[in-house]
C-alpha cells in the first residue's frame, strides 16, 4: 500500500529543480533570478557563469539541475530548453542579537530563500515560420527582376 501518487503540476515539456536554504535574501536573489527569466538555457547559463553577484552559482547549479531532470526524467531535448519561470520565495530566518549601548539590543536578521526554476522545451514549429520568412525575402528579388525583364519585353514588342 502506501500513498497514492498525485497528478504532476508541470506539462508534459516542462521540467523543474528546486534549491532551499540559500543564504541570502529573497529580494537579492530576485535579481539574479530576474536576469535568466524568458531566455534559452545555454544563454542563461553564459550570464549567470560571469555575473558578479556572489550567489549567481547556486543559481547556475539549480538550472543545470533543471536541465538534467528534463533530459533524464522527461526525455526532452536540451537544445530546445528556455527558462520559463524562475521564482523565489522566503525560507527560514535566523535572527541573532548584537549588543548596543546603555544596555540596549539590536536585533541581526539573517535571511534564507530558495530557488525554483522551470525549464520548457519550445516546439520546433516556431522556428520554422523564420526560415519562410527568409525564404521569402530571397524570393523577392528574383521576382522583382522577372517582373523587370517582362516589362522590358512588352517594350520590345
Amino acid at each position: 500500500m502506501g500513498k497514492p501518487s498525485r497528478e504532476r503540476s508541470l506539462s508534459d515539456k516542462e521540467a523543474r529543480a528546486i534549491t532551499k536554504n540559500l543564504r541570502v535574501s529573497p529580494q537579492k536573489l530576485n535579481l539574479v533570478a530576474g536576469l535568466i527569466r524568458g531566455k534559452k538555457v545555454d544563454q542563461a547559463l553564459a550570464d549567470l557563469e560571469f555575473s558578479r553577484k556572489r550567489i549567481a552559482q547556486d543559481v547556475r547549479k539549480c538550472v543545470m539541475s533543471a536541465v538534467a531532470n528534463a533530459e533524464n526524467n522527461h526525455q526532452l531535448d536540451v537544445n530546445a530548453l528556455i527558462v520559463s519561470e524562475a521564482y523565489v520565495g522566503k525560507n527560514l530566518v535566523m535572527k541573532r542579537f548584537a549588543a548596543r549601548g546603555r544596555g540596549r539590543g539590536f536585533s541581526i536578521m539573517k535571511p534564507f530563500s530558495q530557488i525554483t526554476v522551470v525549464v520548457r522545451e519550445t516546439e520546433a514549429e516556431a522556428e520554422k515560420p523564420k526560415a519562410a520568412k527568409g525564404a521569402a525575402k530571397k524570393a523577392a528579388p528574383a521576382a522583382k527582376a522577372s517582373k523587370k525583364s517582362a516589362a522590358a519585353e512588352k517594350e520590345a514588342e
